[in-house]
């Protein structure tokens, strides 16, 4: 059994220590505006519910690796790790950083603040397209009627990074035709 699904918090946004089980490769459903505290909410097809919400250093990431505009982001992968080291106020508590970004050619550093007045160096690595020798739709099908081998398969085909229009057919072999959500 895998334990890491009963120890996830229990929250409207990804945290730090739903990361503790190790890094996550994730995809963007969309990014739309958040409050006054939180600006910006990246909407994760992985996470549905659940929304990245990047810190201002890791928007500047995002904004120099992909442009400005956060429309053209949906489709675009980024890995997600838990830096222990992250600081608020004096108090290390942990936060979340990007180490992969998809949709650049060679790895990109940026100058970042790390402390006032200090600017540290921080990069993010190319994260390669996603290969998937295995035929995980048709997997789905074969276990057609059995929910949890078609959850078995979804799960292996998102950490494959296998493309999103194969996740969402294997989502909706495995939802009652009454519960897909329309098209």
């Amino acid at each position: 059994m895998d334990m890491t699904a009963t120890i996830a918090p229990k929250s409207d946004q990804l945290n730090a220590d739903d990361l503790i089980s190790g890094p996550v490769t994730v995809t963007i459903q969309e990014v739309v505006q958040g409050n006054a505290e939180q600006p910006v909410d990246v909407r994760l097809v992985e996470y549905p519910g659940r929304a990245y919400r990047p810190s201002k250093s890791m928007r500047r990431v995002m904004v120099m690796a992909w442009g400005p505009e956060a429309a053209s982001y949906a489709g675009h992968r980024l890995t997600l790790y838990r830096n222990p080291e992250i600081t608020f106020g004096r108090e290390k508590v942990g936060g979340i950083e990007i180490s992969h970004l998809s949709h650049i050619e060679k790895p990109l550093t940026v100058a970042l603040t790390a402390t006032r007045g200090k600017r540290k160096n921080f990069t993010v690595t190319p994260l390669p397209a996603p290969t998937t020798a295995r035929d995980f739709l048709a997997e789905a099908h074969q276990a057609a009627g059995d929910i949890n081998n078609i959850k078995a398969v979804y799960y292996a085909a998102q950490k494959a990074g296998a493309p999103q229009e194969t996740l969402t057919a294997i989502y909706q072999l495995a939802t009652p035709a009454d519960e897909n959500p329309p098209a």
